[in-house]
């Protein structure tokens, strides 16, 4: 069976990390960030990734920088077939992706090669498209921009959140890896260069987005307000204060009223 090596972070790699070992794969080492300070209270906190791995007795490595000499040296003395990267959270040197025997892999939140970048989910509801989805690509590299595997679309309505839609995707990513580890492994599939013509990006969030301009048509802020929940979600200012908006919905009748009356408390 292949041997791989894991790196991730957050929530949405936890699915793929589980559905790898739970497949009969070896991942020996997972690589994840740092432990660090969260909350109010200012909590050392582990990442998900790496309560999964301890849960799964699968050595962990957590350097300031994975691209050093030491944990090159690590990753390779593991002798991984594959390496998959799921939301790690930094670039990776040229050195890096020379590891695996067969092939470097990462889960990508979007259908490339529309959004790369760093939020793919949230940029998608926010700009209103109907669909969206996850693709397996080789990494190279630019950002996202490698040859894809096999991608996964799902439909997207009026109502789906940027949360709703990351939980859903994580879990098509899990078992979209583990089919194209076994297609490579049995020679089956070869990957497919992305259209350079067709390229948009998917840049960070910030809190500057989140307050609403009523300005905007009424399906724009539909949209801004299910691709910002739950971070860093959509607020109005009311007499000095910012009310949080949580969600929203049409009304079929016309009104009178100007955009952003408070009707009713």
């Amino acid at each position: 069976m292949n041997r791989i090596v894991f790196l991730g972070t957050p929530d949405f790699a936890v699915p793929a990390l589980k559905e790898l070992t739970q497949n009969g794969y070896e991942v020996t080492l997972v690589i994840t960030q740092k432990d660090k300070k969260k909350g109010r209270g200012k909590v050392i906190t582990k990442s998900p990734v790496k309560i999964a791995a301890e849960e799964l007795s699968i050595d962990i490595h957590q350097p300031v920088n994975v691209n050093t000499k030491e944990s090159l040296e690590l990753i390779r003395s593991h002798k991984p077939d594959f390496i998959v990267v799921v939301a790690y959270g930094q670039i990776l040197s040229e050195e890096f992706l020379l590891i695996p025997q067969i092939e470097c892999l990462n889960i990508h939140a979007s259908l490339l090669p529309k959004y790369r970048g760093a939020a793919p989910i949230n940029w998608a509801i926010i700009n209103g498209e109907s669909e969206s989805g996850v693709a397996i690509m080789r990494v190279e590299k630019g950002l996202d921009s490698g040859p894809v595997y096999k991608m996964e679309s799902i439909a997207l309505d009026d109502r789906i959140t940027a949360g709703e839609l990351h939980d859903t995707l994580m879990y098509m990513g899990a078992k979209l890896i583990t089919d194209v580890i076994e297609l490579i492994s049995q020679k089956k599939i070869t990957p497919v260069k992305q259209d350079s013509s067709k390229v948009s990006y998917a840049p960070m969030l910030n809190k500057s987005m989140s307050l609403i301009d009523w300005n905007n048509t009424c399906q724009d802020i539909n949209n801004l307000i299910r691709g910002l929940d739950p971070w860093p979600g959509s607020v109005i200012r009311y007499e000095s204060k910012e009310i949080k908006i949580f969600s929203t919905s049409f009304i079929l009748e016309n009104h009178d009223k100007k955009p952003g009356t408070i009707l009713e408390v």
